[in-house]
């Protein structure tokens, strides 16, 4: 039995919030998805996802969430969930997947509109970033449909709900 790939998660708050989950939760959720995501077949899997690798998710508030956007996607407003992933030679030497930039304040709204529980849309949010930088996408119906059921899959491991479905 292959022993599960370990994945060292670095936590920074350059925003602190009452709604912010502790590091330990951020870092549970970010290696289930990396032992998750070890197992099946995207496009940047291999060595980093089959070895020890490492991550880093930061907590941001609304400004820096926004000049992030704006400089790396043209998109001048705050998002959820960022991610960056690392060069190949980085994941080759050192096995660094990338990073995580995750704006508070978006993710609370969009918990509170949407009815979520808060921890819950949170969970999703850290899923869905490392997916991404594993290599999961969802610019086509097929590669969503993929993603989706493995970030569902993932929550339910936590006895989450579905995140597409309306609770």
């Amino acid at each position: 039995m292959t022993p599960a790939p370990q994945l060292q998660v670095t936590v920074q708050f350059a925003a602190r919030r009452p709604w912010v989950p502790s590091a330990a939760a951020l870092r549970r959720w970010a290696r289930a998805a990396h032992v998750a995501a070890a197992g099946r077949s995207g496009p940047r899997c291999g060595t980093a996802a089959a070895e020890a690798a490492a991550v880093c998710i930061r907590v941001v508030g609304a400004a820096a969430s926004r000049r992030l956007n704006a400089g790396y996607r043209g998109k001048d407003k705050p998002t959820n969930v960022l991610s960056f992933p690392s060069a190949p030679i980085e994941r080759q030497l050192d096995g660094s997947l990338g990073d995580l930039v995750i704006c508070a304040p978006v993710v609370a709204v969009e918990a509170r509109e949407q009815r979520k529980v808060l921890a819950v849309h949170w969970a999703h949010m850290v899923v869905h970033g490392v997916l991404h930088l594993h290599g999961f996408d969802h610019e086509s119906a097929r590669e969503a449909r993929a993603m989706e059921g493995l970030e569902v899959e993932i929550l339910r491991g936590f006895g989450y709900h579905d995140p597409y479905r309306p609770v």
